[in-house]
Order: C-alpha cells, then structure tokens, then sequence
C-alpha cells in the first residue's frame, strides 16, 4: 500500500540548516507524513490500517526555496494508530500562496519542502514573531517517515517504483 519512507535527504537537511542559520535538525518526532496529491481522496480511513482518521490541526514547519521557513498552522486528517498526518496538496500551496502574495510574491510557486511540526507553545511564539528561525527549526520535530500512496484499480496500492 505505500512506498517506502523517507526522511528528507541529508543533502536537504544540509540546505535547510545552512538556509536558517541553525547548527543541525533534530529528528525528534515520531509522526509520519503524507502530503495528498489528489483531490478527490480525502482519506477518512487511513490508506495503510483501514481505521477512520480524525481531523486534527498542526503547525507544519515548512521550508520553502530558497532559504524560506514559513509555519502554517493547518487542519490535516491524522490517524492515530499509524501516528500518520495527512495534509492536502492544494490546500497547503494555497495557503502560502494566500500568505505570500502580499509579503513577498516572488516566493509563490517555489519548492517546498514539509519538514516537521512544532509542538504548539512554540507555534504561539513563533507566530507572534518572538522567535528566530533557527530557534524555530530547533525546536521542530522531524518526520519520522514520508509516505506516498497512489490509487490503483479497487482501491490504495503500492507505488510504482
């Protein structure tokens, strides 16, 4: 039913550090991620256990080219028992393309990259400015595992690889 996980690339973590200012990532968390590129599938049950996902809102960290991090505070299906957050596509690059077209415009259509999440005190005060981005970074917990499903005759199956 999905491909195999993935953190981001140590090639990525580097470009991410150096971007921020940060001295490393710490890889502290333990949800995993799906980032759903399809629009007609909103995964009420998760694709890899069956069991209904609940909607729940988090900070997702994310860093955007060239050296951006931009936090967006998003409502995402999450299963419990696979620890699995599942955020839309489309949503997502709306979002920032709303948040974007005024502060910098230049910046909308770039790659991005979801890195983790923040636990919730920490969003407070990044989103009230009171935190750099590196300490913001610091303070994000990494994906465990990115996952990837893709939709085959009669439901979810492994991705071609």
């Amino acid at each position: 039913m999905m491909r195999a996980g993935r953190e981001p690339t140590e090639d990525a973590k580097r470009r991410i550090v150096a971007a921020c200012g940060t001295s490393s990532l710490k890889s502290a968390g333990g949800h995993r991620f799906f980032l759903n590129p399809y629009e007609d599938a909103s995964f009420t049950r998760c694709p890899k256990c069956e069991r209904n996902t609940k909607v729940r809102k988090f900070p997702l960290v994310i860093h955007i080219e060239p050296g951006r991090l931009f936090v967006l505070n998003k409502q995402c299906r999450y299963c419990v028992g696979c620890n699995l957050i599942i955020a839309r596509r489309s949503e997502v690059e709306s979002l920032m393309a709303a948040a974007f077209e005024q502060r910098d415009p230049a910046i909308i259509g770039n790659k991005y990259v979801v890195v983790g999440t923040l636990p919730r005190e920490v969003w407070r005060a990044s989103d009230n400015g009171d935190m750099r981005a590196a300490d913001t970074l610091d303070r994000t917990h990494i994906f465990k595992d990115v996952w990837e499903f893709d939709l085959v005759a009669g439901g979810w199956g492994p991705t071609a690889s």
